[in-house]
Parts: C-alpha cells; structure tokens; sequence
C-alpha cells in the first residue's frame, strides 16, 4: 500500500512539473518573430560583415548555397497567430526578398564582381525590411498585444468574460507602459501620432478593467472590440 501511494505521489510531482514547465514556456503564437529567418543572419553576418568590406568575391560566390537554402526555409515558414495581420507585408516583402536572392544567383554564376558586391548589399537590405515588416514598434506594444492577442482571439470568441476581466488590469498596466515608451530614431517622427493613439488605447483598456470591476460581462464584448480597434489604430501610425 505504502509503495501504491510513492508511487501515485511521484506521477503527481511529475503532472505538476509538467504543468510548471509548460507555463513557463512561451507560446510560439504570441511570439512576435519567425525563427526561419532569424536563422538567416547567420548568413547575412558573414556577407555583409566579412567578405563585402574585403571584397572577397570568392568567398561571396561560396554562400550561395547557404542563401538558397535558407531562403527555401524563409518561403516556407508560417507567420505565428500574433502576426497574422502582418501577412500582407510579409508576402510583399518576401517577393522583394526573393527577387533579391534571384539577382545574387544571377551575379555569383557570372563575371561581373561589381554586380556581385550590389546583389549582396541589396540582399542585406531585403534582409533588414522583412525583420522590419513584423518587428514591434516597440517592447511595450509587444508585451500589450501579446495579452490582447489571447483576449481577442481566444477568449472573446469562447465567451470566456471572467478571464478577460482577470487580465484587464495587466492590460492597463502594460497601456500604461505604451503611452510612456520612446520610439528609435527612425520613428521619430511619428512620436505625436503614436502618443495620441496610445492615450486612446489606455483609456479603452481602463473602460475594459472598469466594467469587470462592475461585473458587467455584457458590456465586455463591445469593449474589447473597441480596445482591439484602439490597439490597431496604434498601429496603423506606422503603416
């Protein structure tokens, strides 16, 4: 008997670490990235960082192989559930980027090193743009959507209400956060239009919380629909 209850204790431990662990690791739907073409700057570094500044043109006809097979796992991935409003940009960009890819072939089978050198600065470009067309703005409008994502995609739709209001108050804080972050340099530009989005999306985020507070679960849907509205206006500054 005594072996029977170690041995029911032990399964139990080991559900629970299970459990734990699966917590712990994050969700590759809420993930704001794609590992494919992360993968690809470990062809871009030695490109772009080695053999162009050296002009080594041998060297540079030597990664094709690389390009095309990375290129191949690129064209293959599957943006995650967090960037499926990116997919028009992503599919514009990866056209441009294949296009690129195409004329480095081109340049490394022929005798021009000058092409060569241009087709490897235009794929180091391409490269840039399409991290740039699913990378956040910022930290903090990562962290808010990868909260909003849940609630509107999984929640909403399974009516879960109680849960939605669990995480309103994470959502005000994380709001919070938006309207006091700092934008880089190269939007800078657009610092005013995304302070005035953010301001609306806090107070769209408090008037959610507000209503949980309240009980009022037949108000949260029309809420979050208007959080959600809030948090792509957000976003559509940078269009």
């Amino acid at each position: 008997m005594l072996k029977i209850a170690r041995f029911s204790f032990l399964i139990a431990m080991l559900s629970l670490g299970f459990v734990l662990l699966a917590e712990q690791m994050p969700n590759p739907e809420t993930e704001s990235t794609v590992p494919e073409l992360v993968a690809f700057h470990e062809v871009i570094v030695p490109i772009w960082h080695t053999a162009f500044p050296a002009k080594d043109y041998a060297a540079l006809r030597g990664f094709l192989p690389e390009i095309e097979a990375g290129m191949a796992k690129i064209n293959a991935a599957v943006l995650p559930g967090i960037l499926r409003e990116k997919q028009g940009a992503w599919e514009k960009g990866l056209k441009e980027f294949n296009q690129a890819v195409d004329a480095y072939k081109h340049a490394a089978a022929g005798t021009d090193d000058q092409a060569l050198l241009d087709a490897a600065e235009q794929l180091h470009m391409r490269f840039e743009m399409q991290l740039r067309s699913i990378r956040p703005v910022a930290k903090e409008v990562d962290a808010y959507h990868k909260v909003l994502y849940v609630v509107f995609h999984k929640y909403l739709p399974e009516k879960k209400y109680s849960d939605i209001c669990g995480v309103a108050a994470d959502m005000v804080a994380k709001a919070e956060a938006i309207t006091k972050a700092t934008l880089s340099p190269r939007l800078a530009a657009k610092t005013e239009a995304f302070q005035t989005a953010a301001a609306v999306l806090l107070a769209e985020s408090r008037a959610l919380e507000a209503a949980g507070k309240s009980c009022l679960e037949k108000d949260i849907p029309s809420l979050v629909e208007k959080v959600h509205g809030a948090y792509q206006a957000l976003e559509k500054v940078f269009d």
